[in-house]
């Protein structure tokens, strides 16, 4: 074991391993560009035709990571993708990085993270490091990853080493990236950290071990819950300042002005992306096995559920004080990605606030510089020349408030606007109300 231990340790301080991604999305491909241009080859695994092609081209598909970059470390040798799992006999670590969403019952749907476990375990040879990244509930690595690839006798920190290090990507993030946000790394055997400490260690600044798997998978679901029920707070103290007719923007930032016992958070129009709307339940679901039940999770989750509703109610609103309804309504969204300056529309609230508001019969039209065309209920939504939409429609929601957007002008040519993310403060107009 030792021998083993200190062979892997020995492979990636020289920058001489093979690693493995399984997954090129939002955290594999980062992932993979930043160990390559550490000086390791790596090959990234995955299904899509399209992303591995486009990764062999140099051609990036991901926002956060530039096609001069992957086209540099491809021509250098050092970055490949392919869609031939027998690569990973060949990987000196194995780095699983595939989506882990929830099923329509709510519950956790792992079975990407089986399918590449039970591709792993059908390669699996002696000497070889196997990393879990992908978001999921504690007790994971131990109870799913680990029984698979013991299966053929393989001893896990003797013959293999497994460890989870939960992403943690903030896509658009100017200022921290893949390199630069400190990694958790906690493995089945304390030989396991220490060996996947060393991998991590070769392209990521700072590398903190914890004691365990669940540990480890523990750190991500409370990082992702902290944020749920402080904007689930937030988001209700919206509500209460609406009937009292108070600015609950104005209340924040005097808050904040607190130097130390505060922390703002803000509110919006609802939850987006893949982590803080989804990891919350992943923790409450497995708490309920246990017989717990994880009452803030569901409180906070309720209330950041029900904002999209409440956006509509207040357009609803808005519009009946100008004499006119809903139905027949022609009603802009702005912005319907889930948060600003990123093209990812994954639980976006604006695709709950879209199809609400189509259902009570408006005429939705919905802008956005990152997304070009949505589905919505079979129905194909393309993104409509931003100011001609604003001066017809009436009534403008702001949802999502890219950078980009020139908000003065949206407000001189709108009839009337609603503002969820207060993108308009400093702009006074008696056209724009905001949550």
């Amino acid at each position: 074991m030792a021998d083993l231990q200190a062979d892997l340790k020995e492979k990636f301080a020289k920058r001489q391993a093979h690693v493995a991604t399984i997954g090129l999305g939002y955290v594999g491909l980062p992932l993979s560009v930043e160990f390559a241009e550490a000086g390791f080859r790596v090959t990234g695994l995955d299904l899509s035709v399209e992303k591995v092609d486009g990764v062999n081209r140099g051609q990036s598909h991901i926002r956060d990571v530039s096609s001069e970059r992957v086209a540099a470390l491809g021509k250098a040798g050092r970055l490949a993708a392919s869609r031939d799992f027998d690569r990973l006999s060949d990987a000196d670590a194995i780095i699983i990085c595939v989506p882990t969403p929830l099923s329509k019952t709510k519950d956790p749907d792992l079975s990407m993270v089986v399918d590449a476990a039970r591709a792993i375990a059908a390669h699996l040879r002696k000497g070889q490091l196997v990393v879990l990244e992908s978001t999921t509930y504690p007790g994971t690595t131990e109870e799913l990853i680990l029984p698979l690839l013991t299966e053929r006798g393989f001893r896990v920190g003797e013959d293999f080493f497994l460890a989870f290090s939960p992403e943690r990507v903030d896509p658009g993030n100017p200022k921290f990236h893949t390199r630069n946000t400190p990694k958790i790394i906690g493995g089945m055997t304390p030989a396991c950290t220490e060996v996947a400490k060393a991998l991590y260690a070769q392209a990521i600044e700072t590398v903190i071990p914890v004691s365990s798997t669940r540990a480890a998978e523990m750190v991500k679901l409370l990082e992702n819950t902290f944020r749920s029920v402080n904007i689930g707070l937030v988001n209700e103290v919206a509500l209460m300042c609406a009937r009292l007719g108070v600015n609950v923007w104005e209340v924040i930032e005097a808050a904040a002005t607190k130097p130390f016992g505060f922390m703002p958070f803000f509110p919006g129009p609802g939850l987006g992306g893949h982590c803080i709307p989804i990891d919350p339940l992943y923790l409450s679901w497995k708490l309920k096995t246990l017989n717990y039940r994880a009452r803030f999770i569901e409180l906070a989750g309720e209330i950041n559920s029900g904002m999209p509703e409440y956006v509509c109610s207040r357009v609803a609103e808005a519009l009946n004080e100008k004499e006119k309804s809903v139905k027949g309504s022609r009603i802009l969204v702005v912005g319907v990605t889930y948060k600003r300056d990123v093209e990812d529309v994954r639980e976006s609230p604006a695709l709950d606030i879209l199809r609400i508001l189509a259902s009570r019969g408006a005429r939705v039209l919905y802008n956005d510089p990152y997304v070009a065309e949505l589905t919505e209920e079979g129905t194909v939504l393309r993104s409509a020349d931003l100011l001609p939409a604003v001066k017809e429609a009436d009534i403008v929601v702001i949802v999502t408030d890219h950078s980009s957007y020139p908000w003065e002008r949206i407000v001189e040519t709108a009839s009337l606007v609603l503002d969820t993310r207060n993108a308009t403060r400093g702009i006074v107009s008696d056209k724009v109300l905001r949550i």
